[in-house]
């Protein structure tokens, strides 16, 4: 069995549950079959066996190094950039007009899936280079699309997005990065950058960096931001690579985890290079001015779904190789054996099987929420009698909750995982304590658990006045009235989530109505923890009824861990529910000089 993912979960949540061969009757999927869509999976599977897993402890070990003018990365990463561009990989999911080949969006979710697990470091230049081409087949021009997409989808150039600065970090109003217009068209960028992703290497010929910038006398705030397309190396006409543009760095981050994935803080105009005997890094601007922020959400949303994505790859892994640990490893007796008797697996002690149950709960649920979302994305993009906008809703509610949900509870299996190991979980001898540490970081990338929650309760939510919830409730109540339908245990577990999607209704609809918001959203990240609890919960129940009237191990699995999320997990809502019915105001209460 592969210690990546399972492919046998994957082909349940993707063909017993998801149907995705369905998505094959609309146009836009047309081309695919059950078997373009498994030859992919084989396909990813291998490539993350053979390039991309050899060398995770690697490029952890020998991390990349800086020395004031290159950055060096172990030539085993650069080896998996171009196997998985010769693959056409990064070209798979985008539609044929665009270069790729109509992959439905939920299918290369998985496949991307076994190369988070296999090496989520070198798996993140792919990531990156892909939402940075996607957002510019959305949002740029003819000429720049074609200077800059192509090469991209080669492997011959890679992506990154430049948002934060030192002093602004998540608080993209406080950029001061300018762009200055130019007689050409053009501008010159001013401004530092930092925690940039794949801002710097020589694995490939060129760098396109995505950059936020202001243009002097644009609004305040982020209706003055612009966004910028910044090459490492200036592209000709003909598709030539020119002189050297003004990014340089200032230096990279050393990390605990993702070690691989050299992050970096760049600096645009310098004054280390002139591109054309004048200051500042050549930058073209995208789409219109003052839109950047709303274009680079593009990138962003994306990221945030693709995040949740890695941050189950790692916990999928972990599980999976502390299960295999369990299973080999003797010690110890069952309870009133003689100590003469031969000694068992470690998983034949409780409360080791508590620990696997608890990470299979956590990284299945989280698999089924990113395949999920990955499907509403494939329907947005075929419409075929769908309305979209009903569709988007559903997203944009789920969106936040798929980034934090796999961040936080598959990093509780990764901590698990290494409890399951024992001594051995927390030495270097085993992968565990890198994923910890790998997956430590998503909590982190692309917005904080904290800004997911204020994104989730005061614009998904309040700012829809309640219509994002009432549409994801409603799909859950569906799926309760089929389980309730389905009679017996099916019922007993439809009823308790009919019963627990009501109370956050209630408590949503009263904290609505609060005449000040601030003790609401100070208490956000409670409520971004009880609607992924539910939202965990209603998905291990679609799970529970595609496997209704099926036999087998596996399908035993599948109820066994739905009883463990609804006994377990699900019951931890209701302090949470309880806080914010409270309006409980203890933190926000709490002052400065009382730490």
């Amino acid at each position: 069995m592969s210690l990546l993912i399972s492919r046998r979960d994957l082909d349940f949540q993707l063909y017993e549950w998801l149907d995705v061969e369905s998505l094959t009757s609309r146009d836009r999927f047309g081309a695919h079959s059950r078997e373009t869509f498994d030859g992919l999976l084989d396909l990813s599977e291998q490539l993350a066996t053979e390039y991309f897993a050899p060398h995770n402890r690697a490029g952890d070990v020998s991390e990349p190094t800086f020395d004031g003018e290159r950055v060096t990365l172990i030539p085993e990463v650069g080896e998996a950039i171009q196997a998985f561009a010769a693959a056409d990989l990064l070209a798979a999911p985008l539609p044929e007009d665009q270069g790729g080949f109509g992959l439905p969006g939920t299918v290369y979710s998985a496949c991307m899936m076994l190369f988070g697990a296999a090496n989520a470091a070198t798996a993140g230049y792919q990531m990156l280079t892909l939402g940075n081409a996607r957002l510019l087949l959305a949002h740029a021009s003819p000429e720049q699309v074609e200077r800059f997409v192509p090469p991209m989808l080669a492997g011959r150039f890679t992506g990154t997005m430049a948002l934060s600065e030192p002093h602004a970090g998540s608080n993209l109003a406080d950029i001061t990065t300018r762009a200055e217009p130019q007689p050409d068209g053009t501008y010159r960028i001013f401004g530092q950058k930092m925690w940039i992703s794949g801002g710097d290497h020589e694995m490939t010929e060129n760098i396109v960096h995505l950059v936020l910038a202001k243009i002097p006398g644009g609004p305040p705030g982020t209706k003055g931001i612009s966004l910028f397309i910044v090459p490492k190396y200036l592209v000709s006409d003909d598709g030539s690579l020119g002189e050297r543009n003004d990014v340089v760095l200032a230096g990279i981050n050393h990390k605990m985890g993702f070690r691989g994935t050299v992050n970096t803080a760049p600096s645009f105009g310098s004054g280390a290079f002139s591109p054309g005997g004048e200051k500042g890094a050549v930058g073209y601007l995208v789409g219109e001015p003052h839109r950047g922020l709303a274009y680079m959400f593009h990138m962003m949303n994306e990221a945030r779904i693709s995040v949740g994505m890695g941050a189950t790859a790692l916990g999928y892994t972990g599980y999976l190789k502390s299960l295999e640990y369990a299973k080999d490893r003797l010690q110890g007796r069952g309870i009133g054996e003689p100590p003469e008797s031969p000694q068992v697996p470690i998983i034949s002690h409780a409360d080791v099987r508590r620990m696997l149950l608890a990470q299979k709960a956590y990284v299945e649920g989280a698999l089924a929420l990113g395949l999920y979302a990955g499907r509403l994305v494939d329907e947005l993009d075929s419409a075929d009698g769908e309305d979209p906008d009903d569709l988007q809703l559903l997203l944009d509610v789920l969106t936040p909750i798929a980034k934090s949900w796999p961040s936080q509870w598959c990093l509780v299996a990764n901590d698990l995982a290494i409890q399951v190991l024992g001594g051995a979980g927390y030495t270097r001898d085993f992968d565990l304590e890198q994923h910890y540490r790998d997956n430590r970081l998503n909590p982190i990338h692309e917005g904080s658990h904290g800004i997911q929650a204020l994104d989730l309760l005061g614009r998904k939510i309040l700012g829809t006045q309640g219509r994002g919830l009432m549409r994801l409730l409603a799909e859950m109540n569906t799926t309760a009235e089929r389980a309730e339908a389905a009679g017996g245990e099916a019922a007993e577990l439809g009823a308790q989530l009919r019963a627990s999607a009501t109370r956050l209704a209630e408590v949503t609809a009263a904290v609505g109505t609060l005449p000040d918001v601030t003790p609401m959203l100070a208490n956000a990240s409670a409520y971004l923890d009880a609607a992924g609890h539910l939202v965990i919960a209603w998905l291990w129940l679609e799970q529970y009824l595609a496997a209704v009237g099926k036999e087998g191990a596996f399908y035993d699995g599948k109820r066994q861990a739905t009883r463990y999320f609804f006994r377990w997990e699900l019951p931890k809502i209701q302090p949470a529910l309880d806080v914010l019915a409270s309006g409980d105001d203890t933190t926000l209460a709490m002052q400065e000089d009382w730490f």
